[in-house]
């Protein structure tokens, strides 16, 4: 089971990654025992979480655009699991657990994404949002 999660963490990291290519412009980090350095310029930057499962997709871009009008620079979000394989074997990234489609569109907003892949994470959800517990066929 755990070397199932870990790919499946490698094959949405990357995945992820290779979207956000098109929709994150290349930027250079640093710190300097003071602050954040990116592209030169010190930075504070303030996050906010929108857990995409708890909204659907129509709203999330009203969600990020208020996020970035109240000064956030980064939207942080868990990648929730047990969502994404809701019964084992058979993966779900449509509709409101789409990752992709959300991380394009914080991309696409100029502000940053923080994906916390967990495996646990604790956003007040069963088995907190693990994909399945060992013995189990479905939830």
């Amino acid at each position: 089971m755990l070397n199932l999660v870990q790919c499946l963490v490698v094959a949405l990291s990357l995945h992820v990654a290779a979207v956000a290519g098109e929709y994150f412009k290349p930027f250079n980090v640093s710190f300097d025992h003071r602050a954040i350095i990116i592209d030169g310029r010190r930075r504070i930057l303030n996050s906010a979480g929108i857990h995409y499962p708890r909204a659907t997709p129509q709203m999330w871009p009203d969600l990020i655009s208020k996020s970035k009008e109240g000064g956030i620079d980064v939207i942080e979000t868990y990648a929730f699991w047990n969502g994404q394989e809701p019964v084992r074997g058979q993966y779900n990234f449509e509709g409101k657990y789409d990752l992709v489609k959300f991380a394009k569109l914080v991309g696409s907003s100029g502000l940053y994404l923080q994906l916390r892949i967990g495996p646990y994470i604790c956003a007040e959800w069963n088995f907190g949002y693990q994909p399945l517990p060992f013995g189990t066929t479905s939830i």
